[in-house]
């Protein structure tokens, strides 16, 4: 969007800078800000407490924000207001409540999940769709991941997941058989940085196959592209059309539970902060149900006299 020139505007630039917000949040933060200024045409930094109370209820019932959005636009503009103007008096951030809807993630089978990768027609989407459901990565940590983030020579293989969300760094493990399927897409390509390098062309480089442009890639291809892979397989394979790419995660998880795996380390190789986040799992496996009424059943075996 465009960027406004206010002094206030710059000033929280500056601060949010200074904070060492990740590059994703200081963009979401300064937009936050230049939308709020756009909305009363004014600098952001002349608003009252009672022009953000009524800005907030535009956000939800005009513009229908949904909780993510929402939490956003509450943080940021609070950050700009308390932090950086000093409004510590407001009260209006205590009263803006931020309700999140409890709802299940979408689960494949393992036969789904079979089904649906093999409808993915490229070489490139079906590698990084594999190994985002292998591993339990997030779409934007598959295709970042570099050369030297694949550590094939550890017992076992394991790859570095590094900068996910909030910045953390984790090692994940990964079959031996998947990185072998990783170093032969590699092969096809030889880029030394990206193991997913983008097949975006420079008018002049027109006529080169797509291996030369990935050789040559400085960027890793784009997570809207993987997104459109993953939709036309669905679509292909006719598998639950509510799934998303990040199903592969959901359905890594479910499927290291059923196998037996800890609560707490697929917490790890998740990446998650708490294990509770995780815990939202256990209510998506069958075998977990069947265990617990198999115990319940024991548990009500009459005692003996």
């Amino acid at each position: 969007m465009k960027q406004l020139s206010y002094p206030s505007i710059a000033q929280f630039q500056e601060l949010v800078q200074l904070k060492d917000y990740r590059p994703s949040t200081q963009r979401e933060y300064i937009r936050h800000l230049c939308k709020l200024a756009e909305h009363f045409e004014c600098d952001p930094a002349k608003l009252t407490e009672k022009q953000m109370r009524q800005y907030f209820l535009f956000l939800r019932q005009q513009k229908l924000y949904k909780a993510a959005l929402m939490k956003t636009a509450k943080f940021a503009l609070r950050s700009f207001f308390v932090q950086c103007l000093g409004r510590t008096d407001w009260t209006v951030f205590q009263e803006v409540r931020v309700a999140h809807k409890q709802t299940l993630p979408v689960v494949l089978s393992v036969q789904e999940v079979t089904t649906l990768l093999k409808a993915v027609r490229q070489s490139r989407f079906s590698t990084c769709l594999s190994l985002m459901y292998h591993c339990g990565l997030r779409i934007s940590e598959a295709v970042s991941l570099r050369i030297p983030d694949l550590r094939g020579q550890h017992t076992p293989p394991m790859i570095h997941v590094r900068d996910g969300k909030r910045g953390k760094d984790r090692f994940v493990p990964i079959a031996p058989e998947m990185m072998q399927q990783l170093r032969r897409w590699w092969c096809t390509h030889r880029n030394p940085t990206f193991l997913f390098p983008s097949t975006w062309r420079r008018y002049a480089d027109r006529a080169l196959p797509i291996n030369q442009i990935m050789a040559k890639a400085t960027m890793p291809m784009s997570i809207s592209s993987v997104q459109g892979a993953f939709r036309l397989a669905r679509k292909a394979s006719r598998v639950n059309s509510a799934s998303t790419s990040h199903s592969l995660r959901h359905s890594y998880a479910t499927h290291l539970l059923e196998q037996g795996v800890s609560l707490l380390q697929i917490s790890q190789y998740l990446g998650h902060d708490s294990i509770e986040t995780t815990a939202i799992y256990t209510h998506l496996t069958a075998i977990s149900e069947a265990k617990a009424q198999a115990a319940l059943a024991k548990l009500y075996q009459p005692f003996p006299l």
